[in-house]
């Protein structure tokens, strides 16, 4: 059987000028049965149309926070390093995925951008701009494979269907998370403080994001190496 081409978004480092990638995102990928290639900061628009066509599937990566202005917000000192390029990059892509029903698998920043892009909004920052009761632990330090808190899995959701659990436990490294969820997204995972931790688009083919990063632990770790299968399967059209 032909194994499915997926496209990786880029990392960029802006000191170092450079594209680049984190080996688990691609080792993942392989070992689910795909083959992974990184994709080009492309500028131009019918360049980005031509990656869209030309791939099987995208994993949309983590990364740089988003730009606030894509949600209709000012910039706030607590918001992260911002890359235009990739905003820019990742808006037209995913508009031609959508377009083209090709299966979508965001991870961390990946979550964040189908939320923004759908007409959702963020927390530029939880610490500062989000106070609760429960001391869950969003930011973890390394090791990164390691869980630090769980999240509920909604049943009526692919993610359960995927899973066949009602919790799992979870590492988690981001300082942002959803705050209005897209009208067109469903909610399939909640962490103990009420965080959108995973959604999914039920009307797409697959089109489903993790706030958490199964590419840190996949190899040991069955539900995280069952995310990166099941995504795999759909781009090769042989999801069950």
């Amino acid at each position: 059987m032909k194994k499915p081409i997926i496209g990786l978004l880029p990392l960029y480092d802006r000191d170092r000028d450079s594209y680049w990638m984190l080996p688990g995102y691609m080792k993942a990928v392989e070992a689910a049965g795909g083959i992974p290639v990184m994709l080009p900061m492309a500028p131009d628009e019918l360049d980005i149309k031509a990656l869209s066509e030309a791939f099987d599937g995208f994993l949309f990566t983590g990364g740089h926070d988003i730009n606030p202005l894509l949600y209709g917000e000012a910039l706030d000192a607590a918001c992260g390093e911002l890359c235009q390029e990739r905003d820019r990059l990742e808006q037209a892509l995913f508009q031609y995925v959508l377009e083209l029903d090709k299966p979508a698998f965001g991870i961390c920043r990946g979550l964040q951008l189908f939320n923004v892009l759908l007409g959702g909004t963020l927390y530029q920052d939880l610490p500062s701009g989000r106070i609760t009761e429960l001391n869950v632990k969003h930011q973890q330090r390394p090791p990164y494979n390691k869980p630090v808190h769980s999240v509920t899995l909604q049943k009526n959701s692919l993610l359960y269907s995927i899973l066949e659990k009602e919790a799992i436990a979870v590492n988690s490294y981001h300082h942002q998370a959803i705050k209005e969820l897209a009208p067109v997204l469903q909610a399939s995972a909640l962490s103990e403080d009420g965080l959108v931790e995973a959604v999914e688009m039920p009307d797409k083919t697959f089109l489903c994001a993790v706030q958490w990063h199964p590419e840190f632990n996949f190899t040991e770790d069955e539900d995280s190496m069952k995310l990166f299968r099941h995504f795999v399967a759909a781009c090769s059209g042989n999801m069950k």
